[in-house]
């Protein structure tokens, strides 16, 4: 029956752009682009930048090089601050307050844990409400303050961070501010609302008549536009057009735009890669941790001369070092090459090359440590094997990293939409929190099991009646699944559609200026 033959008009009856509405009275499209109302949520002409005291100002005198240099300083200050206290930790726990080695490396991951935890806190402030530069400034304060309380071998990383805050404050006028999005966990809840209101809804085949706004930029401010995509279907629901949605006030709890539905199922589509990436963050804590304390039972004496367990780090720091270079080098031309992609590999491919060569740390791990055992002197506590026989698992994690890390970064920071990118970079903080707790309940599982009967376990307080390099050889089986699951995983993800804008077209020429 035609709206005109009846006044009843179901809520389910969806409209479609230049359908003809008789139930109106008149012959109009629904322009689901000219509400009066959505010219209050959306500002097109604004400035994305601006200086300390939030004002617009020329972008050329903003960002660059010099910036750039402090905020790489900075962070390499803060980084050898909280390394400085993670690798050393779990020998302080050891040593200072007793613990033995399976309850150390389970505080060390919990430890780790939460501090990486908090940067889903901040990057809930900064994408929220703060912006990055506060939110920097404040948690950089916070971490020097707390500092105090370790002991005196531990000054060295709070003068680090302290050197590192001054920095970062003194490049204060020369950043470039990029102002908050708003909340963006009213604006989930928004479209999860609507699509229960919606459920008996029957969505458009033509995502073009879906809603969304006018002009090049979205309701979210400061956000471009995502176009529609096919995954996640039964979300187009909380942006399809009824009766009820036309004229009037919009309720933001019933209609929600394409972007916003969008911004949903990005954060959907990440979330399996996002849970493939933290067996390889177990991989990773194993090294302020377990492997710590396998060197700490080895020989680690080149005459008088004395290696601390806890520097054999620095291997990792060279190999991640050494092999940016090759990748930036070597393998990005060449891959290039063969796949035509500028960048060689893409982020997906790149992480599971580093989940590979993780699972690889873990095998010679596990090999460093049955050689171990088989050179323990009895009635000495250190093996005779040298602490160089760690350097092999050190450097494998360190190209790891470059593989994993950097890859995940660069992946979660692409792919999340404009309104949370720095949730999206906080993901790969967050992955190595989870990891952190994954560890210390696999530590824990692992001790409750292995200690049955009254044998000593896999990791006791005496590392040479126990089995280490069975855990080791766990990690790299876990490890080998995970990647099976991810390769599944990487082959389902669609990357993030995004609409051309104006402001996009500027701001990428204004870089290529100052560069």
């Amino acid at each position: 029956m035609a709206a005109s033959d009846s006044l009843e008009f179901r809520d389910n009856d969806t409209l479609k752009i230049g359908e003809k509405n008789d139930f109106f009275g008149e012959s109009q499209a629904v322009k689901i682009n000219s509400i009066d109302n959505e010219q209050k949520m959306i500002s097109l002409k604004r400035e994305c930048f601006s200086d300390g005291q939030r004002k617009p100002k020329t972008t050329r005198y903003l960002g660059g090089w010099k910036s750039a240099i402090l905020l790489l300083v900075n962070q390499g200050l803060a980084t050898l601050a909280f390394f400085g206290v993670g690798v050393n930790l779990v020998l302080f726990l050891t040593r200072v307050l007793q613990q033995d080695n399976a309850d150390a490396a389970n505080s060390v991951s919990k430890w780790t844990g939460t501090v990486y935890m908090c940067s889903l806190v901040g990057a809930f402030l900064s994408d929220s409400y703060w912006g990055r530069y506060l939110t920097c400034a404040i948690f950089q304060l916070i971490f020097v303050l707390d500092s105090g309380k370790w002991t005196l071998g531990f000054l060295a990383s709070t003068g680090s961070a302290i050197i590192a805050l001054i920095l970062f404050w003194l490049g204060t006028p020369g950043y470039r501010y990029f102002k908050p999005c708003g909340n963006p966990l009213p604006r989930v809840a928004q479209v999860f609302v609507a699509v229960v209101r919606k459920w008996d809804v029957m969505v458009p085949t033509d995502g073009d008549n879906l809603y969304e706004v006018e002009g090049s930029e979205s309701a979210i401010k400061g956000s471009r536009k995502i176009l529609h995509s096919n995954e996640f279907g039964f979300l187009d629901k909380a942006a399809t057009m009824t009766v009820k949605d036309v004229g009037g006030q919009m309720n933001p709890w019933r209609i929600c735009t394409v972007t916003q539905v969008e911004e949903v199922k990005c954060i959907l589509k990440m979330l399996p890669i996002f849970l493939c990436t933290i067996i390889y963050s177990v991989v990773f804590t194993q090294m302020a941790s377990l492997f710590v304390e396998q060197g700490s039972v080895m020989n680690s004496n080149i005459g008088n001369f004395h290696i601390p367990a806890a520097s054999m780090s620095a291997f990792d720091i060279c190999s991640v070092l050494v092999f940016t270079g090759i990748y930036r080098q070597i393998v990005i031309p060449f891959s290039g090459r063969l796949t035509g992609n500028p960048k060689g590999i893409t982020e997906l491919q790149r992480m599971g090359v580093g989940l590979m060569i993780g699972l690889l740390a873990m095998v010679a791990a596990g090999v460093t440590e049955l050689q171990r055992l088989k050179r323990v002197v009895t009635g000495y506590e250190n093996s005779s094997l040298s602490i160089f026989w760690q350097i092999p698992q050190y450097v494998l994690v360190g190209a790891s990293e470059v593989f994993m890390y950097v890859g995940q970064l660069e992946f979660f920071n692409a792919q999340a939409p404009d309104g949370i990118k720095s949730f999206g970079s906080s993901l790969c903080m967050a992955s190595i929190s989870f990891g952190n707790y994954v560890s210390s309940m696999l530590v824990k599982m692992v001790m409750v099991i292995t200690t049955r009967g009254n044998r000593p376990g896999w990791i006791p307080g005496d590392l040479n009646s126990g089995h280490m390099d069975r855990f080791y050889f766990l990690i790299a089986a876990l490890t080998a699944i995970d990647f099976v699951i991810y390769f599944f995983c990487a082959k389902w993800y669609t990357p993030i559609n995004l609409e051309e804008s104006e402001r996009e077209i500027k701001i990428e020429g204004q870089a290529d200026n100052l560069l």
